[in-house]
């Protein structure tokens, strides 16, 4: 597929080199011709010098035949222009554009419509961040929660605690324990090394376990891998920007919450805008204020400024003075690793959210959700099996009967609004939504094909 991405900041860069590595034909354009050479030294791709939105550029970068445009620079306006002249000058069939604004999110219905600004996806940051924490404070206990087939399935990390009932044993010991409950193990994580879970696999204490269940049964299901943390009632929020804002918004009417805003114009407008949430107007990382405000009573303190030294910081502070759970939002990938298994508890990078949602729309074969782990070295994906047994090499076949690699693992199947767990024997029909869960980025495309269907396969 020849794609063109525009914007080599962090989301642009880490789409390219997704899709490059994929065997697609990418251009990235920006204007930092450095970012671009050292972009270009390490991966097979084209690189454009110049304004994304400008129509000399995009035709340099090759819009007459692209199939695609990826705008993801750090501005909206130039995003939307740029697929406005896309689609105007090259009839590029498919737009997808990243706006960060609330304020141009909220009218986009009818906004971004061929007609008026021709985008055909849109990628918002700050909701699917939110998303996110959402439901990470809905799990306590929890490192990353993944909703499929519209909530019906959730895939779940969470840390194996020594003394959790399923630690020492191996995966099947969980119909045991939970019988006639719809869960799959689906990989271990120890030491940073994969594990496809075998009959002989013994889950040891710090593994990180990934399972696949009915929404239902998530929180049941953790409880055998690590203690249910209390509910969260108390939550701290720093930062009232666009991600700090929307979450107190979801969260006020349900929890005890307090937003820190250090711009005391924009503290002011958050207490407007916000009606049972207090707002604070002050600075995250006084020692004295977090005191004053009882951060040791906290559940759950969030850093959720645009500064990640300040968020580090912050949460750092919070975790000294007795919250019981702190997280922040990073990011740079290269502080991630750093301070996570630290004195934070969880490291929400925006930018690795971002990538599996673009990532939805670039696939091949019918996928329709995806979702980066690991910090991108696996995928989840939510793939829908069309066809029949001519024309599909899933439809009509067991599972044991499919090509698949061995870095990739079917956990769950959604028939209409029934979920089934994988096994061996079961047979998959037309119209089947499968959760894969994949280890290894290399076998996405091989993946991907088996859910293409052709005249023959």
């Amino acid at each position: 597929m020849k794609i063109i991405v525009l914007g080599a900041g962090q989301v642009g860069s880490t789409v390219a080199q997704n899709l490059a590595v994929e065997n697609n034909d990418v251009t990235v354009v920006d204007t930092n011709r450095l970012r671009l050479e050292e972009l270009q030294s390490r991966l097979d791709l084209n690189t454009v010098v110049g304004h994304a939105a400008h129509p000399n550029v995009l035709e340099m970068a090759g819009a007459e035949d692209a199939e695609m445009v990826v705008a993801a620079t750090n501005s909206d306006e130039t995003n939307m222009v740029a697929c406005q002249v896309a689609y105007s000058l090259f009839r590029t069939p498919t737009k997808i554009a990243r706006v960060r604004s609330q304020q141009y999110m909220a009218k986009g219905d009818k906004l971004f419509k061929h007609k008026h600004i021709p985008i055909d996806v849109l990628i918002s940051p700050e909701r699917l961040v939110t998303d996110h924490i959402e439901r990470i404070i809905e799990h306590p206990g929890a490192f990353q929660v993944i909703d499929f087939a519209d909530g019906l399935v959730r895939l779940v990390g969470v840390v194996a605690e020594e003394s959790a009932p399923m630690t020492g044993r191996v995966p099947d010991r969980i119909f045991d324990l939970l019988p006639n409950t719809a869960v799959r193990i689906a990989a271990l994580y120890r030491d940073n090394v994969a594990i496809i879970p075998g009959s002989d696999t013994i889950i040891q204490a710090d593994d990180i376990v990934f399972y696949i269940a009915a929404r239902e049964n998530t929180v049941s299901v953790m409880q055998q891998f690590h203690k249910l943390d209390q509910p969260s009632r108390y939550v701290m929020i720093a930062g009232g920007g666009n991600i700090g804002f929307a979450l107190a918004q979801r969260l006020e009417h349900r929890y005890k919450v307090k937003v820190v805003e250090k711009d005391p114009e924009r503290a002011q407008e958050l207490a407007e805008l916000l009606d049972k949430a207090m707002v604070l107007n002050g600075d995250v990382a006084d020692q004295h204020l977090l005191a004053e405000e009882n951060i040791g009573k906290m559940d759950l303190f969030c850093a959720l400024t645009n500064d990640d030294e300040a968020n580090i910081l912050s949460a750092m502070v919070a975790r000294k003075m007795g919250s019981n759970k702190v997280l922040s939002l990073i990011n740079r990938p290269a502080y991630v690793e750093l301070v996570e298994k630290g004195f934070i508890d969880l490291a929400i990078s925006p930018h690795s959210i971002t990538i599996g949602a673009l990532l939805t729309h670039i696939r091949r074969g019918d996928v329709v959700a995806v979702h980066s782990l690991r910090r991108g070295s696996a995928e989840a994906l939510e793939a829908v099996a069309h066809g029949d047994e001519k024309t599909s090499r899933v439809v009509g076949r067991k599972i044991a009967e499919l090509p698949l690699p061995d870095g990739a693992i079917i956990g769950a199947i959604v028939r209409g609004e029934t979920v089934k767990i994988a096994d061996a024997e079961f047979v998959i029909e037309a119209g089947d939504h499968l959760i894969v869960l994949v280890v290894d980025k290399r076998d996405i495309n091989d993946v991907e094909n088996l859910f293409q269907v052709g005249v023959t396969y």
